[in-house]
């Protein structure tokens, strides 16, 4: 059995490069959100993907659309972490200092994030259970944050597969358990 990890084609929206408040970065994620996306060729390493799952959100499902010829099953706990401001006031900020607030205060379970490490760690094993029953090749396209998660799980669950920091948009990373069906 194979699992193929692919994160989304990378976004057109751009970062903002000026300083914001949490209302305007908050709009920013929702633009971000609604973006269109830089297609690109994806390898798929000649391995034939039998199921494919994806997140729900459009960049997801266009990414998702372009690799697997098949019914796609679409999943909102595939998509990408929420972010949360830190700050409830309108103070103005670099996005990277407010990133890395929010970063902060996610890994600290700060009341501030909508979903806890606990949380994201529950919904990763539910969609890797679900996954792992298939015992065949499962294509999973999803977001950079939770793909750094299911990493971790599949290591722990006996899977081999690269390292990545920030997962490359487009890009296919395959992890392998050694039992089931190859190919």
């Amino acid at each position: 059995m194979k699992i193929g990890l692919l994160r989304h084609f990378k976004v057109t929206r751009g970062y903002p490069n000026k300083i914001v408040t949490s209302a305007e970065l908050m709009q920013w994620i929702k633009e971000y959100d609604a973006s269109d996306v830089e297609e690109n060729e994806i390898d798929l390493c000649d391995i034939k993907w039998n199921i494919c799952y994806a997140s729900d959100l459009s960049r997801a499902e266009i990414t998702a659309r372009k690799a697997f010829e098949g019914e796609i099953i679409f999943l909102e706990e595939l998509r990408e972490i929420p972010l949360s401001p830190f700050f409830r006031k309108n103070i103005r900020l670099p996005l990277p200092v407010h990133l890395l607030f929010i970063r902060i205060a996610w890994l600290f379970n700060h009341k501030s994030q909508p979903l806890s490490k606990k949380d994201v760690s529950r919904r990763i094993n539910m969609i890797l259970d679900k996954v792992l029953e298939q015992d065949d090749n499962v294509l999973i396209v999803s977001h950079g944050g939770v793909m750094m998660f299911m990493r971790k799980e599949l290591m722990k669950r006996g899977f081999t597969g690269p390292k990545f920091r920030t997962a490359d948009n487009g890009k296919l990373y395959i992890f392998k358990n050694g039992e089931g069906k190859s190919s």
